[in-house]
């Protein structure tokens, strides 16, 4: 198997949060990483979606939203029990585990160029849609029995961030540009992909080391359940994948979307809809703990249990 060298951005940014470097990057300038990563995923995604038939994809797409929404529920009792944790803190966590990550993703398609591996170009319609469900669950887990949520305000704040907003839109313009449309643009949004993604794992890394205290702070539970949880997740995507007859590329990215875990749209949507949970538990475990277990260990793994479904030798 060949190893990605992207990740190892991601450890350099690690190391120097931990060595106390006084290595940054403006804020600027991460904001325009992501907004280019967003837009490219979506982009890349539009065009290979122009070649399949979207009522097949929609149908598709209904199973594994269902299928996902088992998530946050399996994930809701074992922190609560297991973990001991508040009922707040416990919804906030399972939506940040139901939820997925753009990044992790964006890994994942690397991966499989580095492996020459093809996918269903339609998997980033999934990375879209995957985004709400477990957020609502998440929100009725805290609030079952409790006050009333500001709907509007949440779904405004899901639907109209940056990540669910710049993810449809190069999806649309993909997809209606199509292959030789989107010609003039492949160099910047195609080309050039892999160096923004490190840059962008350079910062993920600084951040992560930030969170990596907090995390510590809530004893070996959270660590434990950062690297379990995925393995659960990743298996019942490869068993969808294969269900579906997805390819063994599409499988992984399918296992990789359900393994992830979000700090992006979820702490937003928690931040309006449960203030009285700690972000430091569900961001320190799904940045700190779940993504770099992913992009270094869970990717690999993935795609081990996607070929092993299939019936291919590694």
């Amino acid at each position: 198997m060949s190893f990605e060298p992207v990740v190892l951005f991601f450890l350099l940014g690690v190391l120097a949060g931990l060595l106390r470097s006084d290595l940054k990057i403006p804020g600027s300038i991460y904001d325009a990483l992501s907004i280019y990563l967003l837009l490219a995923i979506g982009l890349q995604g539009g065009v290979k979606l122009a070649s399949y038939p979207l009522a097949a994809v929609l149908l598709d797409g209904l199973i594994i939203v269902a299928a996902a929404c088992v998530i946050p529920l399996v994930a809701f009792p074992l922190l609560r029990s297991l973990g001991h944790l508040g009922r707040a803190d416990s919804a906030s966590i399972a939506a940040h585990y139901g939820s997925v990550s753009v990044v992790t993703f964006s890994v994942g398609v690397t991966f499989l160029g580095q492996e020459l591996q093809d996918y269903e170009g339609y998997m980033v319609v999934f990375l879209v849609l995957l985004e709400m469900p477990a957020l609502v669950i998440g929100i009725l887990l805290a609030r079952y029995g409790q006050g009333k949520v500001s709907w509007g305000r949440l779904l405004h704040e899901v639907f109209f961030g940056k990540s669910i907003y710049l993810l449809t839109g190069g999806l649309i313009i993909g997809y209606i540009a199509g292959p030789g449309g989107i010609e003039p643009l492949d160099k910047l949004f195609f080309d050039l992909f892999k160096g923004i993604l490190a840059l962008f794992l350079l910062e993920m890394g600084l951040v992560a080391a930030g969170r990596l205290a907090d995390v510590r702070s809530y004893g070996a539970f959270l660590v434990a359940f950062g690297v379990v949880m995925p393995l659960i997740a990743a298996l019942g995507g490869t068993l969808v994948g294969v269900m579906l007859g997805l390819s063994v590329g599409g499988t992984l990215l399918l296992s990789t979307l359900y393994a992830s875990a979000s700090y992006i749209a979820a702490p937003a949507a928690m931040r309006i809809a449960v203030p009285e949970a700690n972000p430091a538990l569900s961001i320190g475990a799904s940045l700190g703990v779940t993504f770099p277990f992913n992009i270094f260990f869970g990717i690999p793994i993935y795609y081990w249990m996607a070929r092993y479904a299939h019936g291919i030798g590694m």
